[in-house]
């Protein structure tokens, strides 16, 4: 499991604007491995324990927040994001940028929080196992509206102890089974190698200074 994100693992203002160049080309690499495109119109990023910290690091640069404990109401937040034991969580962004897309998408894909899944080898001939997306906790309950759904989810993959194994020795496969949006998207090595860093708990962190 990736520890949730502590005060101090956080660096202030200064002391971020003296590494954040470098910190940002290292975290470009890393979301590029961790980044999928799911059809036309859906891409993932699956969240990490960096990832997170660098949309803390952001956020408190943009906001300037420089007290203890307005740092912590962001991590309180943010450490919603990363996984939990045995499980995989992801972003989901909507890449519409037109309001034509957006009016004619949104309404669609009401639901689509939970038909989104990874598809793993069973192996000895036992065809695929299918390990579904469920919603963050608080993000599904701010999802009151069942006539439009919002462009960006946050979810999280559920393993059994034989869908983290066969994740270990296998091909994963994204899939979107919505009834308005099918789409299937093997993920390469460098994808697979993280995920299964985060089913086993190891957590890879970028010195900061």
């Amino acid at each position: 499991m990736a520890a949730d994100l502590t005060l101090g693992d956080i660096l202030d203002l200064r002391a971020y604007e003296r590494v954040r160049e470098e910190y940002r080309r290292e975290i470009i690499a890393l979301k590029q491995r961790r980044r999928v495109a799911l059809g036309p119109i859906m891409t993932l990023v699956f969240e990490c324990f960096e990832t997170v910290r660098f949309q803390v690091q952001e956020m408190a640069r943009v906001e300037r927040i420089a007290t203890d404990d307005g740092l912590q109401a962001e991590l309180d937040v943010y450490n919603r994001l990363l996984p939990g034991p045995g499980e995989l969580s992801a972003t989901v962004f909507s890449e519409l940028t037109t309001p034509e897309d957006l009016r004619r998408w949104l309404p669609a894909l009401v639901g689509v929080e939970r038909s989104i899944g990874l598809e793993v080898d069973g192996g000895n001939g036992a065809g695929p196992l299918r390990v579904r997306s469920e919603p963050e906790a608080a993000h599904a309950a701010s999802l009151t509206r069942d006539v439009i759904t919002p462009a960006v989810h946050y979810l999280r993959f559920p393993f059994t102890a034989a869908e983290s194994e066969a994740l270990g020795g296998g091909q994963a496969t994204l899939v979107a089974d919505h009834p308005a949006y099918a789409a299937r998207t093997p993920l390469g090595p460098a994808t697979l190698e993280e995920l299964r860093d985060d089913l086993a708990g190891r957590v890879r962190r970028i010195p900061l200074g």
